[in-house]
């Protein structure tokens, strides 16, 4: 097939599943073209089946802020007319939802049609689509879209019960990539980190107070009031000076280190202990799929789609949002010596199960579906 992916080329879940999915089509013989402002921050290599296009947004004073989506459905009817794409996966609702129902308007005036598959990933739902500026859009353009899919049941669920859908919304995981994810030797980085066999509890995210990054000091706080212990935060963001601010209030913040953003996220997760997600909202949790594929157990809270992943008293833990002082118990049973290895080997084994090669013949499935019943409507 000849596929484009439309998708934000940021750090950020959708962005990061986007790539990697084009990449691992490209891989079994795909043609796939990728759309969007930028070259993604996943796209790190290139074969003879994968393109990139860029969108350009020429300045023009009268515009307050650039017209992105009218720049992208253009680049959309310009790719597929040219490309002679089967269809368009775009992914997270806006504004790439929207701009692929105009672009398909465009091209059926030349006689040309191709699907539309959108794919839901979280706060373009949860968040931005309720916003009432935006709820009509996200829920024309998920109606007129020829195939849609979500991470998780639980952001199905959210869809569903949030806006006013006629289409059937498929379950479609994230997935990880296990030959990068996976365990390394990196003792000597541990030996630098933890010199007395301290245990290491890591976060990462993007610093938003969603992620409750808040609750990470306060967990790991109080599990170094029991054994020695380190934390590790990878990322950035908008409550990173807070987070800073109360980690030097901390009776021992010399055991916290803000390692920034990380590319190689896995050579920390390969000496990581625990993998500490508080987060308020989750439709999925790819970073702690990330970590469980290195063998890192995870104490999550029970939002979103967190729980269809993490399984309580197997891989991890799971708490109530906020409940610190419940998570720092949880998180000292798992860190017993006794305990560690059984919930290490579960996480690897429950990672196994969202092995990219297991995930991507779903979406090719939901293309092939998508292309014939647009054949079958003309």
């Amino acid at each position: 097939m000849n596929i484009g992916i439309v998708c934000y080329p940021t750090f950020g879940g959708s962005g990061v599943v986007a790539t990697e999915l084009g990449k691992a089509l490209a891989l079994k013989g795909h043609r796939v073209h990728f759309i969007t402002y930028s070259q993604p921050v996943r796209l790190d290599f290139f074969n003879e089946n994968l393109f990139y296009h860029e969108v350009y947004i020429p300045p023009y004073p009268l515009f307050q802020f650039p017209p992105y989506e009218l720049a992208l459905a253009s680049k959309m009817v310009d790719i597929v007319q040219n490309e002679k794409l089967d269809v368009l996966h775009v992914h997270y609702a806006i504004p790439h939802a929207s701009a692929a129902y105009m672009a398909k308007q465009i091209l059926l005036t030349r006689g040309i049609r191709v699907p539309v598959v959108t794919t839901l990933h979280g706060t373009d739902i949860t968040l931005v689509g309720k916003d009432a500026s935006y709820e009509p859009v996200v829920t024309f353009s998920i109606n007129q879209s020829d195939g849609v899919t979500a991470v998780s049941a639980d952001l199905r669920r959210e869809t569903y019960e949030y806006f006013a859908i006629e289409k059937d919304i498929e379950v479609i995981p994230n997935f990880i990539n296990l030959e990068r994810f996976k365990k390394q030797n990196k003792e000597h980085f541990r030996a630098a980190i933890a010199p007395n066999g301290e245990k290491l509890l890591t976060h990462t995210s993007n610093f938003r107070s969603v992620k409750r990054v808040e609750d990470v000091v306060r967990i790991f706080a109080g599990v170094r009031e029991q054994i020695p212990a380190k934390l590790l935060l990878v990322g950035d963001g908008p409550d990173r000076p807070r987070i800073e601010k109360i980690v030097r209030e901390l009776e021992h913040h010399q055991d916290v280190r803000f390692l920034g953003k990380l590319e190689a996220v896995e050579e920390v997760l390969s000496v990581t202990d625990l993998f500490l997600m508080p987060s308020e909202k989750e439709s999925f949790g790819l970073a702690a799929l990330e970590a469980m594929a290195c063998e890192v157990p995870v104490l999550s809270t029970n939002a979103g789609g967190i729980p269809e992943l993490n399984i309580h008293g197997v891989t991890g833990t799971v708490s109530e949002i906020g409940d610190v002082p419940d998570m720092v118990k949880q998180a000292l049973f798992i860190l017993q010596d006794e305990n560690l290895p059984r919930f290490k080997a579960a996480a690897l084994a429950r990672a196994e199960e969202f092995e990219v090669g297991k995930i991507v013949p779903m979406y090719e499935d939901c293309y092939r579906r998508a292309i014939q019943a647009q054949l079958a409507s003309v």
